[in-house]
């Protein structure tokens, strides 16, 4: 290992209070020390690429003992792993993170109230941030990524399986941050237990935001024990719509990429919505291309009678409201374009939807009516990625409407402050007739 994490016997308050100082000191940091900083993180992940390897070996050894045992998912085992690929892009997002933008000191608005008097709303850190996440081996560098960039501390607790690899992970960012004096240790730091969720959910005082990246139930549960904000990033039931107006082809590439291109991640779709009309010529299709996929299908019973010789498991209530993150789907053969939008706005979880059709009516209704974090027109539900919208990577995809929505990056992890510049300028001077200001309430 090159450097120590964060001692796990340390109480989570005193290591808030450490990052509540460190976040002061990285707001006053040049773009160049943040830019620099994380150029050489990235690197330091190739140099230390076996090391890396090594623990998540450890840990997914151990994963595949309780996926064996029925303890474990194949899906949860297929986000844990990661290989030389893996780093490489851990890095590359790591870089492209630092090509962006300084999203800190910009100047959003400003306004001249008299003369000498001017007025600014300039964007700056949130402060320090806590994320609990799961056990995917690229959150951690692309979490520190974005809140260095933005100049913000974190707090960092993953899942228990890829505990090794995420302590590998952080020590190694640490050693990399040392070769920047200007860089406190503690802006980066990593929790160990549930105990020390719990903890910090306490610390209102101390941490300013809370991104669980979890269930449904689980962000929940997060927004209900704390009185810190919670960026919410839950569960993702998508669904894709193919219109009646569909170009087949088109509709059954969206579909198969949607669902099969990774199962395990919150944008891949996880219902499909096809318009009676196009049904019958298209369900055959779409049946045969999942069977070669492994898709496991479940469908209502317009479905499964459209489609007699094909293997379709029915259909629950429970279905359209279940993220399956694994090859199984579900489908339904919906009446008309309002019918579509009810059931997406009934069951999905307002992460991405998307419709498939060449009628350009219908694609301005469904991307007006549906209420999603993302809404697509003949695209993959998969585009809803931080590092695809040129974000360089993304903190969590947020299905709440304050602050943020969709995939956070840096500007989530911002907020703003009103400056203002005078001189000697006092309220007792300004009167509603000369200044046209409203009156103190």
């Amino acid at each position: 290992m090159t450097g120590p994490v964060e001692s796990k016997n340390t109480t989570v308050a005193a290591i808030a209070r450490r990052a509540r100082e460190a976040a002061r000191a990285l707001a006053t940091l040049s773009d160049d020390v943040r830019r620099d900083a994380l150029i050489i993180a990235a690197d330091r992940l190739i140099d230390h690429e076996a090391e890396i390897l090594a623990a998540n070996k450890k840990d997914v050894d151990a994963a595949r003992v309780q996926v064996s045992s029925g303890e474990m998912s194949q899906s949860l085992l297929a986000r844990l792993q990661t290989s030389e690929r893996g780093i490489e892009d851990m890095a590359a997002k790591m870089r492209d993170v630092a090509k962006l933008p300084d999203p800190i000191g910009r100047i959003l608005e400003a306004r001249k109230l008299d003369q000498e008097l001017r007025l600014e709303k300039v964007s700056c850190p949130l402060g320090v941030i806590g994320i609990v996440f799961e056990s995917r081996p690229d959150v951690i560098p692309q979490v520190v990524a974005l809140t260095l960039r933005s100049g913000n501390a974190v707090l960092l607790k993953g899942g228990k399986e890829a505990t090794n690899t995420n302590e590998a992970l952080v020590s190694i960012l640490r050693m990399a941050f040392t070769e920047f004096p200007q860089i406190p240790a503690d802006a980066l730091n990593l929790l160990h237990t549930r105990a020390d969720v719990v903890e910090m959910l306490s610390l209102e005082n101390d941490i300013d935001l809370i991104v669980p990246r979890g269930s449904k139930d689980f962000v929940a549960y997060v927004a209900s024990q704390s009185k810190i904000p919670v960026l919410g990033h839950g569960e993702g039931v998508c669904h894709v719509y193919v219109d009646a107006a569909a170009a087949l082809k088109k509709a059954l590439d969206i579909a198969v990429d949607s669902k099969v291109q990774y199962p395990a991640a919150c944008n891949a779709a996880e219902t499909l919505l096809i318009h009676t009309e196009i049904a019958p010529l298209f369900l055959p299709e779409m049946l045969a291309a999942f069977t070669d996929a492994g898709v496991t299908v479940f469908g209502c019973s317009n479905t499964i009678s459209l489609a007699p010789g094909a293997k379709v498991m029915p259909a629950s209530e429970s279905d359209w409201a279940t993220e399956y993150s694994d090859l199984r789907i579900s489908i339904k053969v919906v009446d008309s374009l309002d019918d579509a939008i009810a059931h997406i706005n009934h069951y999905g979880s307002k992460h991405t939807e998307s419709i498939v059709t060449e009628d350009e009516e219908a694609a301005q209704r469904f991307m007006q009516e549906v209420d999603a974090a993302g809404v697509y027109h003949n695209a993959s539900t998969r585009f809803a990625d931080g590092y695809r919208y040129g974000l360089g990577a993304e903190i969590g995809i947020s299905t709440s409407k304050l602050h943020a929505r969709g995939p956070v990056g840096l500007e989530g992890l911002t907020t703003y402050k009103y400056k203002l510049y005078g001189d000697g300028h006092t309220v007792a001077n300004f009167t509603v007739e000369s200044k046209g200001f409203a009156p103190d309430r």
